[in-house]
This record gives structure tokens, sequence and C-alpha cells, in this order.
């Protein structure tokens, strides 16, 4: 799993590229043995009036509350040539309303000693705040005033452009690693608009505008596209009596449609793919590929997690089979792993990625991630590798317990692509229930070079041509 972080002026705000429900919450730990499941309170979820669902996680060992709020948009969902639009409006989300000027909202918070995020992904743009459980109703006031009363003008938004474009060259155009993932990513969805990069095309960047963003902003930031997750000290009937305050006097004030997406094409018989990115800076070369799988929205039963124990066990680790072989026992790799994209409302994403060690070229690798794939497919992974990955995944949900952002994170995550509360507490136990028969059928027909697309990263285009060893 890789985050790419893009921070701009305070407050921190990001852009999640991969990210998974379960790996926004927690990286997996290690864990030797089969991991109980907490004993929690009672997660709630409502629906108010207005179509705004709100999630109450309680958590009352510090009094402490963590608020986010979850709007069901992100870059998928914007209108071809306005790339970039989702994150561009998270940005102006800090600009103000008539009510509460620019900068008050994060004055106010920084003076009662709270915490304040934001970032955008392909399927939601999120907000979050952290405070003391007495400020939990004056930060749904401050939230709810600005989801639909931002005041944008020229002298706001001109600038905050600037500020996506220097924050584009900085993770973007400096950075020939992210210049990859987003050609790799262009390639493997041929019309799915996932194929857009988070933070937009550049030369699409430029050209936004006051009216695209209000546009956006007025067409999907109600009430009826929104979910509220509160964690922390604080009881579901609290939490949803001030929601119905605040949060349930702001009318919608647009009719939200079913997110209907273009599908992807079968892949084509013996169409392999691979892109290069040939860059000076690049000191050490890499790669990255990644599968069109399904994510957890479109997977049949038990499918998903089947995969993610797939991919756990593949790469996750130094008990994984990617490690074991690559670096511990053949030494060709000085780093090598697997991802996988979970959460995501339409066909996901599986990754692998390796470093060369010194004197190995990148097709010596890329032959070597191959072999070790091979043998997946054909001999499985063992009972052992599979009992392994499943323990640490269930202790790693275990840990995330004591985290109120994870836990906020999970059933935000969840929620905003497709998934329900439900899926996301029974986790343990649908881990619990893949089986090694499960497992390997995934490998065998996901891990299929036709979905598949490679990206080599090279200082120069000749390191890209060294002959297959």
């Amino acid at each position: 799993m890789k985050v790419v972080r893009f921070i701009g002026r305070a407050p921190i705000r990001s852009i999640i590229l991969v990210a998974s429900a379960f790996a926004l919450a927690v990286a997996a730990q290690a864990f030797a043995g089969p991991a109980e499941t907490p004993k929690v309170a009672s997660v709630a979820h409502y629906t108010l009036a207005n179509g705004l669902e709100l999630v109450v996680v309680p958590d009352h060992r510090a009094p402490v509350v963590t608020h986010m709020v979850w709007y069901k948009v992100g870059s998928a969902d914007e209108t071809p040539g306005k790339s970039g639009i989702a994150h561009f409006l998270e940005h102006l989300m800090f600009k103000g309303t008539a009510k509460n000027p620019a900068g008050r909202f994060s004055q106010w918070l920084a003076t009662v000693g709270g915490q304040e995020n934001a970032f955008t992904s392909t399927d939601f743009t999120a907000f979050f705040q952290r405070t003391s459980r007495e400020h939990l109703a004056s930060l749904m006031e401050f939230e709810a005033d600005r989801m639909t009363g931002l005041v944008l003008t020229d002298e706001n938004v001109l600038p905050e452009l600037q500020v996506v474009l220097e924050e584009w060259n900085l993770r973007v155009g400096n950075d020939p690693g992210a210049r990859l993932g987003e050609q790799v990513t262009a390639a493997l969805y041929l019309n799915h608009p996932y194929h857009r990069p988070v933070i937009g095309w550049r030369n699409e960047i430029v050209e936004l505008t006051r009216e695209d963003a209000l546009a956006f902003y007025r067409r999907f930031y109600t009430p009826n596209n929104a979910v509220v997750v509160v964690a922390g000290d604080v009881t579901a009937e609290e939490a949803k009596q001030m929601a119905e305050a605040t949060y349930g006097k702001v009318a919608p004030r647009a009719e939200i449609a079913p997110r209907v997406r273009p599908a992807e094409p079968q892949p084509e018989t013996g169409a392999v793919r691979h892109v290069v990115v040939a860059d000076q800076r690049v000191a050490q070369p890499s790669l990255q590929r990644s599968y069109l799988v399904p994510s957890i929205a479109t997977a049949q039963p038990g499918e998903a997690e089947a995969i993610e124990v797939l991919v756990h066990a593949l790469g996750s680790g130094s008990t994984s089979r990617l490690y074991r072989e690559l670096i511990a026992e053949k030494g060709i790799a000085a780093d090598a792993g697997a991802w996988y994209q979970d959460a995501a409302l339409d066909m996901s994403r599986l990754g692998l990625y390796g470093t060369p060690r010194p004197g190995v070229t990148l097709h010596q690798l890329e032959n070597a991630i191959d072999g070790v794939v091979a043998d997946v497919i054909d001999k499985g992974l063992t009972p052992e590798e599979i009992d392994r990955a499943k323990n640490r995944m269930i202790a790693a949900y275990v840990y995330a317990q004591d985290n109120q952002a994870s836990l906020a994170r999970l059933y935000g995550a969840a929620l905003t692509t497709g998934s329900t509360v439900e899926e996301v507490l029974s986790r343990p136990e649908r881990l619990r229930a893949v089986t090694a028969e499960a497992v390997n059928a995934a490998a065998r027909h996901w891990l299929d070079s036709r979905r598949a697309v490679t990206g080599y990263l090279v200082h120069d285009l000749k390191q890209s041509e060294d002959k297959r060893s």
C-alpha cells in the first residue's frame, strides 16, 4: 500500500492515490497467533431526514472525539476536461463562509487545541477534526455551515490555484516515481475515469476557474451526499441530537443520482502492456505493476477477502513470498512487495513493486517477480503462509481499534465506496472464513498478465532496452 501525501498550506491536506479502507486505518503488524475481535461499544448508523448519514463509534477511554465529514465524490466523478476539480475544491473549502470568514474555523480549532486535515481520493473527499469532547457540537456547526455556505471569489480562488500547481510541481512534476504511477494507472484503465490522476492533469488544472469550483460544489456538496463519522467519547444518542441540531437543518440542494461509470473492457488476448518513464534524476531504477481486480464493492462474496489474503502473503512484510525469495534468498532485490486497493466503488487494483540491487537489470527483476507469481499460480500458497497472513490481518484490525482516527476512516471509506457498517464490523469473521482454495483460486484468476500493466522507472531509455536474462 502506498499513500502519496500532498502538502499545501496549513492545514495539511492530502491526496490518496492508492489506499484501502483497512490500510487507511493501520499498517498491518506482525502477529504470531490468532487474535480476538475486540469488545467495542455498539456502532450506530443513522440517516437524517435530509439524507445525511451519521455513523457513531463510541470510545470512552479518553475525553476526545474525532469528527469526519465524507462526501461521496472524488476525481472519478469529475466532468471530462476538468480533472483536478475535486482536489481543488477540497482546498477551497477552507476559504470561509459569510457566517465564518476565511480562517475562523481553523483559528478556533487551534485555540481549543484541536487538529484538522482533509484528503481527496478517486471516490471520496473527506474533512477531519479531532478535539476534546465538549467541542463536538461546535465542529458540527462549522462543517454544516460550509456544507452549503462556501463563499468563493476570484481573490481567494486564483491564489489557491497557484498553491495546487505548486503542489503538482512538488509531488508529481518533480517526482518521477509519481509520474510512473500516473502512467501505469492511465494505461490500466482504458475506459474508466480512474485513469485520471486524483490531483488532475496539469494542462487541465491551469484552466480551472471559480465557476468550475462552484458548479462542482453545488452539484455534490449537499447533505444527501455526505457521511458524518464521529468516533470517541460520546454516546450515539448525544451525537445524533447534535447532528440533527446542526446538519439536520441543512436542506438538500441537489438530487444525487447513482454513480454509474463506464466499465472496463475484458482484457485482450495477448495484450501485455508495459510503460517506461525515463528521467535523468532517477538514481535507482524501479518497477511497478498493477492488475485490474475487484474491489470489496464489486467482488463476489468472499472474493475480496481472498485477494487481500493473497496480497498479504505474497508481498507484505519479511515473511512474505516476494521478500523471502527476491530479497532474503536470491538477493536480487533491495525492495519488493504487494498492495491491494480494496476500497473502491468500481473495479480496483492489485499492485506489485520492486527495486533491483546494483548490477541487476529491471528485466531480470521482472523475470524473478514473474517466477514467484507463476509458482504461486501453479502450486499455490501453503496453508502456513495463508494462516499467517490471516492472523496478521486480523491482529491489525484489532490494533486499529485503539486509534479513533483509524476507526473513523474505516467507516468513512467503507460507506463512500459502496460498503456497509456491517461489513466493517464483520471483517475478522470474513477473514477467518477465507480458505486456502479461495486464495489460490484468486491467484490463478486475477494474477493474469493480460489484466496488468508493468511500469519501469529508469535513468535513461537504454536501461529499459537491456536484453532479458
